[in-house]
């Protein structure tokens, strides 16, 4: 008997896993907050005898090192990479027990690519593959990005990936299941494919890396890769060094003066409410980032490294769920928090401040004089179709460039309404006159608006 349960990282696109079989168990690439490995492993009732990393991680914190403390765990990490604690070194071809009775083995195979160390793990049972935990390599249609190591590493790694794609698919039978940590909107993915499980078999037929020759796959590879979230930045560095364990205590207390305080000191206050409710009225200077949206991602991008943050929330459980979102990120204790509503936030004698939402059909239905027209989607989203005349300023870019925005009032779009929200937050709190955008793009043309492509 055998078992693989999966950990999903929905937030930041990732998953990690805990397999094994009655008695001992592994945990795969875990997230930063461990105590979800510790209850999935007390739900199976078996010790996590083993932590592996298949790689040192560009797009989140791990929780390996801290995991691998509580539990006593053998700590597996692939002998090339550099790191500056005590680890097993994994080298190709290294077999390690996970659970004698189960007969369940782990075999190391080396699948750089993705980062140059990078390993992939085969489960087998009695000798035959059941899984094989691919970690950035392999995934659901595509491959892991090769860029976010060092850029003149990028064209070698793009073929890596080709060469360990085919290695996979070659030694190992179709029925194995391919079980990636990246690749449900994670960054980490250099294509998002469709599908939540996938087995070598399928992979075979569909995967971008094993249908098409090396040439045309690393061109296309390279042609397609997008913006590196500048957070990924200190993520290599933090994991390197071995990440701290987590405080996920609540924050003290912010009333509505700290909270006036921390605005007019250049402070960033985060008010984590859906975007509705944030236009409708919210503390003046504040940005609005969804907790329910690509909350970590989209705030780590922005934010100065370093910058203090209060976070707003309309209750303690979306606020411990944010804090959660954010130190897997490397974001790890908000200054201050409050809950409640922008009433609890805004001092005495002073009015929430707000902004209009519209949809396309609304901005195609009045005189575009005066009107800036604000796109706030990824310089690939907009390659395939933008409203004419409008202004292209990426979201992650914005902070930096809100002088580059015309005068006018600011018709702000994304893609869904979620950035766009972000992006109104940003202009808002400078002063401008801002409309926000919260409609679908793919309306845009049949609300009338003149959509041309690149």
């Amino acid at each position: 008997m055998f078992f693989v349960d999966t950990i999903e990282v929905s937030g930041l696109g990732n998953r990690s896993y805990l397999a094994g079989g009655e008695r001992t168990a592994v945990a795969v690439d875990p997230p930063r907050d461990v105590d979800q490995m510790v209850a999935a492993a007390a739900r199976r009732g078996v010790r996590i005898s083993h932590v592996v990393e298949t790689h040192v991680h560009n797009d989140y914190v791990t929780g390996g090192l801290e995991l691998a403390r509580l539990t006593g765990a053998a700590y597996l990490v692939p002998a090339g990479a550099r790191v500056s604690f005590e680890r097993v070194p994994v080298h190709e071809g290294d077999r390690t027990e996970i659970d004698t009775e189960a007969g369940l083995t782990l075999r190391a195979l080396a699948t750089p690519g993705h980062t140059p160390h990078h390993t992939s793990y085969v489960l087998e049972q009695n000798g035959t593959a059941i899984a094989v935990f691919t970690g950035g390599s392999l995934l659901i249609g595509t491959v892991g990005r090769p860029d976010l190591v060092e850029p003149r590493l990028t064209g070698r790694l793009a073929r890596a990936q080709h060469a360990s794609a085919h290695r996979l698919a070659a030694e190992l039978p179709d029925e194995t299941a391919v079980l990636p940590a990246h690749g449900f909107g994670s960054f980490c993915s250099s294509a998002q494919a469709e599908g939540s499980d996938t087995t070598i078999g399928k992979e075979k037929a569909s995967n971008e890396a094993l249908t098409r020759d090396v040439d045309t796959f690393v061109g296309d590879l390279l042609a397609g890769l997008d913006d590196i979230p500048a957070y990924y930045t200190h993520m290599g560095p933090a994991n390197a060094a071995g990440p701290a364990p987590v405080d996920l205590t609540p924050p003290a207390v912010a009333d509505a003066e700290e909270i006036a305080a921390r605005l007019a000191a250049g402070e960033w206050v985060v008010d984590l409410r859906n975007r509705v409710a944030f236009a409708a009225g919210h503390a003046a200077g504040s940005f609005n980032f969804e907790a329910e949206g690509q909350l970590a991602t989209y705030l780590a991008w922005l934010i100065p490294w370093g910058k203090p943050v209060t976070l707003l929330a309309e209750s303690p459980g979306q606020l411990a769920a944010a804090q959660r979102e954010l130190v897997r990120v490397g974001i790890d204790r908000p200054a201050a928090a409050a809950t409640g509503g922008p009433a609890d936030w805004v001092r005495e004698g002073e009015a929430p401040a707000s902004f209009r939402r519209a949809t396309f059909a609304d901005l195609a239905g009045r005189s575009l004089d005066g009107v800036v027209v604000l796109d706030v989607r990824r310089a690939s989203e907009r390659a395939d179709g933008y409203v004419e005349g409008s202004v292209h300023i990426p979201v992650h870019t914005l902070n930096r460039r809100l002088d580059a925005v015309p005068e006018g009032e600011v018709w702000v779009h994304c893609a869904g309404g979620m950035r766009a929200a972000i992006a109104a937050s940003l202009l808002d709190a400078v002063g401008r006159s801002v409309v926000a955008v919260d409609d679908s793009f793919d309306g845009a043309e049949k609300a009338g608006l003149v959509v041309r492509t690149a």
